[in-house]
């Protein structure tokens, strides 16, 4: 099974920008050298929460620094790029990073985002398919063209693609509208924990019934991937501990950036569904088992991580270790390499990338 290193660039410390920037792209570089499959940055504009306005800028720059580990998307928000520049630009850095590259893509839930972007978040579904279209077509012919606000005229992109982006191009899925408006593109899930998995496996099956229904009965779509955030020590008391605290200042952070306290928030048409994830300020209580974090020894995340693949027939897990103090963080980092890695990607999986 694939695993990869997903760095969020979640900046809650006192260092200087530049100085955290160039601590966590060590950790990303070191990556490689770890043993993970994979490297994957967020695109996130405006506040704390994640500094990577550009991640192919940054994954062209890890790129440079290392050999054979794919570099990822973990995403890239389509609405909020010209999808003839972005798609010019993917096929660019494919180039640059010789044919490491996989795509994550998304819609983006931050109205501050799209409000300092100048995007209208209430046509953030109907671009994302437009965009998707025209990206999807460019990554496979080299043409781009269409689109019925676009109107993007005909032209050959140079360098053309390097070679077929078919099995390396996901979408976020979070909603249950989400899976089947993927499944009809041709888009990989990518699965984030932030409901029950019982509710993630009903949207799977949504999705895999809407890719049968359009690309034939017998077809099966790309497994997906989970991105996760993982807590691992060998102590089961302590990862309990630090899972708690880093849940609450996880939440605290989202709750900030996304505007999730706001009375507004969730009522944009096309997030409807986002108004059931309205949280106040306060958080989770101290002390509570955090429901989005994937938290243990290396037994119990490894068993944990083992429902997830079974339940949703995965692929991949991207492994999140941002939100914990330095030291603490690294320490879950390094158990996590030395007791979990080697276990995780022995497991059986069809690898479309």
């Amino acid at each position: 099974m694939h695993v990869g290193y997903e760095a969020a660039f979640q900046h809650r410390s006192d260092h200087p920008d530049g100085e955290f920037i160039e601590r966590e792209l060590e950790f990303c570089v070191r990556a490689e050298d770890s043993g993970f499959d994979s490297v994957w940055l967020t695109e996130h504009h405006f506040s704390n929460y994640g500094l990577v306005p550009d991640p192919l800028q940054m994954l062209t720059y890890i790129g440079s620094r290392t050999r054979t580990i794919q570099l990822g998307t973990a995403v890239l928000v389509l609405p909020w790029h010209d999808p003839v520049r972005l798609t010019e630009q993917v096929i660019l850095a494919d180039h640059l990073s010789g044919g490491r590259l996989v795509l994550g893509l998304g819609r983006g839930l931050g109205q501050d985002e799209y409000e300092g972007l100048r995007v209208p978040m209430e046509q953030s579904r109907a671009r994302f398919n437009e965009y998707a279209q025209i990206l999807l077509h460019g990554l496979e012919t080299g043409i781009v063209e269409g689109g019925p606000t676009v109107r993007q005229p005909r032209r050959e992109l140079r360098p053309r693609p390097r070679g077929s982006f078919g099995g390396r191009v996901f979408s976020a899925t979070v909603s249950p509208q989400s899976g089947p408006l993927m499944a009809r593109l041709g888009l990989g899930a990518m699965y984030i924990i932030v409901k029950p998995l019982e509710l993630m496996q009903l949207d799977h099956e949504r999705y895999c019934d809407a890719w049968q229904e359009v690309h034939g009965q017998g077809s099966e779509p790309p497994q997906p991937l989970l991105s996760a955030t993982v807590v691992v020590d060998e102590d089961e008391d302590r990862a309990l501990e630090l899972a708690a605290k880093y849940d609450r200042a996880a939440h605290a952070v989202a709750v900030d950036h996304y505007g999730m306290a706001k009375p507004e928030f969730g009522t944009v048409k096309g997030y409807e569904y986002y108004r059931v994830m309205r949280a106040s300020t306060a958080g989770p209580a101290a002390g509570s088992a955090p429901a989005t974090v994937v938290y243990g020894t290396p037994d119990q995340v490894l068993e944990k991580l083992a429902d997830y693949k079974k339940r949703l027939d995965l692929q991949g897990v991207l492994a999140i270790f941002h939100g914990i103090p330095e030291e603490e963080g690294a320490r879950s980092l390094d158990c996590f390499v030395r007791h979990c890695l080697p276990e995780l990607q022995s497991w059986p999986a069809r690898s479309s990338f």
